[in-house]
């Protein structure tokens, strides 16, 4: 029989009794007797079905104790608007749990094993919401007063969530470094930024295919950027998106519907007023059951995947000085890496690692070498203390050497390359590093002593395969200096660098790899030479095809001049010494697929102008790009013919599309998403 005596205790009896208590004991019974912990968490440790009761001191006593005893009595039995629901199938299954998303098809929830299944409400023959509280009634058969008492006394001392016990919790299950590491087993997933540790931006989906893309339809949307350009290319796990939309804004999405399961939302704590507009998230990274996210005022934040509660957050750097974060970090084994934006502002450029669980610094390799380092006779005097070296895209890892490849963007001041005269190390290069201590082991510049704005901040991409009749390592990159370059990523060696799109600045290369520059292409006092290009490709991902074996990317090859006009670093705002002119000479933009041996252009699809969405091969044999105006395009990989094309609504200065496209599929369907100014979709085949 219930004992139903302790309801009867007026609020000072219980107070004394709590006074008797040690919270410590109910900590115990919380975590242990009681199994508290296998529906609610407390500061990141316990189950996530019911309610987090990190807070749960900002009830009274009284309460607490009457929810313990008698959860009946609560009127909302799921906790903070996710109620309890009963659903029964039509094969005569009873499924409860807390509801955690539906709409008129589908029903979410996260069933009373921590779960989380996806219902489609044709398979149902009802689903209700449960008027009992999923909460055992027992309690007070099961525990005795006192011990009652003491799990009210340690509940009263919850009164926030606390951080510094986050960082202790051990989160279960998720993504491991094993299955990114073997990401290509998984092709239903997309578990990085690129899709893998080698940069290679490929799905080996192919049941969407030449044959039937044209059947594509969009199979839902979702509005995520408040206005924002969205820039972010989604990670799907098991069913599970995560992806970023305005700045500091996370979300979890049912990958089929669309529905949202959980949201994160974090407001900038410093706002530089000098940052300019570039204010955009690339996306977030998964490790275990951690979501990572940086942000505009430079911190890296953790989130748990399950339920998008944070779990830490760490300043990187300062944010009035110029930096920011804006692509999502590198995961690995034991460790999450991150770069950093802020060249444009003379803000040194860096590469940080990180411990997942805590938070906690590891190393930091500094991408401009101060005095006594490699390199810092690169510099003019004191040029390097402002020297920019931005590391604002996500790097490349190969596991079989223990190698984490990162690229660098423009040298500071932007455009004077005089005051800082030199080669500028490590600026617009690509560094390869030990991940396990930041010692770098190579380097290779792709434009040393850069004025025209060439960040070499594009994606490596990292490949096995015979190259010019030899079994080599290679690292392939196409940079915004117009040139596609082939390296051996042992050890850094130029095999091949050959122009993608019209270039005038670059005469061919010494013995040494170094590039020949020809004179008066760099910044004048009276304007340069016109040089081409201005930006032959951007940070928009590139991909490469296991099934042809091509590179494709998206190329413009417009012209500037650039001049120099000195000017003084101030704290935090442009060091830009300099502007640029555009040459009367109209872009030619494309997307092209290149040969990786010969660096030959295979093919080229004209666009009407350059765009900064990136392009996605797929082993159906289809690569998926966007253009300027809006349109999401399908071309045949192995002759660039057009096979389909579907309007999002973008245009040139309006909504415009800055994603990449990926895919992934869940119950053997596969999708397409892609980002359209503040709109993400999700394409398919009919069912």
């Amino acid at each position: 029989m219930i004992r139903l005596l302790p309801l009867l205790l007026s609020s000072c009896i219980v107070g004394a009794l709590l006074g008797q208590q040690a919270p410590q004991s109910g900590e115990v019974l919380f975590f242990g007797k009681a199994a508290c912990a296998s529906c609610h968490e407390v500061n990141g440790r316990g189950g996530i079905v019911g309610p987090d009761l990190s807070n749960a001191g900002r009830l009274s006593a009284d309460a607490l104790f009457q929810k313990i005893v008698d959860p009946g009595a609560n009127s909302n039995a799921g906790g903070r608007g996710r109620p309890a629901m009963v659903a029964r199938t039509k094969d005569g299954k009873e499924i409860r749990g807390i509801r955690r998303a539906e709409d008129t098809f589908t029903l979410i929830i996260t069933d009373t094993s921590g779960k989380l299944l996806r219902l489609d409400k044709r398979d149902l023959v009802s689903a209700t919401i449960e008027q009992k509280s999923l909460m055992p009634g027992d309690f007070a058969q099961r525990l005795s007063e006192p011990e009652i008492q003491s799990l009210v006394a340690y509940l009263r001392t919850r009164t926030g969530r606390d951080l510094t016990k986050t960082i202790q919790a051990e989160i279960p299950g998720g993504v491991t470094y094993d299955r990114i590491l073997k990401a290509a087993a998984e092709p239903q997933n997309w578990l990085t930024y690129w899709g893998d540790y080698q940069g290679r931006h490929y799905s080996a989906l192919k049941q969407v295919d030449a044959s039937n893309v044209g059947q594509l339809q969009a199979r839902w949307t979702i509005q995520l950027g408040g206005g924002d350009k969205l820039e972010a290319t989604p990670i799907v796990v098991d069913g599970i998106m995560y992806t970023s939309g305005a700045p500091g804004q996370v979300l979890a999405l049912d990958a089929k519907t669309g529905l949202q399961i959980w949201g994160y939302r974090r407001e900038q704590k410093v706002v530089n007023p000098n940052a300019g507009g570039n204010r955009v998230s690339r996306g977030v990274s998964v490790l275990g059951n951690r979501v990572f996210l940086g942000t505009l005022d430079a911190a890296l934040v953790a989130l748990d995947a399950r339920t998008g509660r944070l779990l830490w957050e760490t300043q990187v750097a300062d944010t009035m000085v110029g930096y920011t974060i804006t692509s999502p970090p590198l995961t690995l084994r034991d460790k999450i890496i991150t770069g950093v934006s802020g060249g444009e502002r003379g803000a040194n450029g860096f590469i940080d690692a990180y411990d997942p669980a805590t938070g906690k610094r590891l190393w930091r390799f500094n991408t401009i070498p101060g005095p006594g380092d490699f390199g810092h006779e690169t510099w003019k005097g004191d040029s390097w203390q402002h020297g920019g070296g931005p590391t604002w895209m996500t790097g490349s890892y190969d596991p079989d050497s223990d190698t984490l490849y990162w690229t660098t963007g423009n040298p500071g001041p932007l455009f004077d390359a005089d005051v800082r005269a030199g080669d500028n190390l490590f600026t617009c290069s690509v560094i390869a590093l030990d991940p396990n201590t930041g010692r770098r082991k190579w380097h290779y510049q792709f434009t040393p002593n850069d004025s025209r704005d060439w960040d070499s901040t594009e994606d490596v991409i990292l490949l096995d395969r015979v190259f010019q009749g030899e079994p080599r390592k290679l690292l392939l990159h196409a940079d915004r200096n117009g040139m596609f370059y082939v390296l051996d990523r042992t050890d850094g060696k130029l095999l091949l660098g050959k122009a993608f799109v019209r270039q005038t600045w670059n005469a061919g290369f010494d013995a040494n790899g170094r590039p020949k520059i020809v004179p008066n292409s760099d910044s004048q006092p009276e304007g340069s030479i016109p040089v081409f290009p201005d930006s032959g490709t951007n940070f928009q991902a590139p991909s490469y095809s296991a099934e042809t074996g091509w590179l494709y990317l998206a190329t413009s090859d417009s012209g500037i001049r650039t001049f120099r006009t000195p000017s003084k670093y101030e704290d935090g705002k442009g060091y830009y010494s300099g502007r640029t002119l555009q040459v009367a000479e109209p872009a030619i933009a494309a997307i092209k697929a290149l040969d990786p041996e010969t660096g030959d252009v295979k093919w080229q699809y004209p666009l009407i102008g350059p765009t900064v969405s990136g392009v996605l091969a797929t082993a159906g044999g289809v690569v998926f790009a966007a253009t300027p105006e809006g349109n999401v395009i399908a071309l045949n990989a192995r002759t660039g013919a057009p096979l389909w094309h579907f309007q999002t609504g973008g245009s040139p200065g309006g909504s415009g599309m800055r994603g990449s496209p990926m895919s992934y599929s869940v119950d053997g369907k596969q999708f397409i998403a892609i980002s359209a100014g503040d709109v993400l979709y999700s394409f398919g085949l009919p069912d």
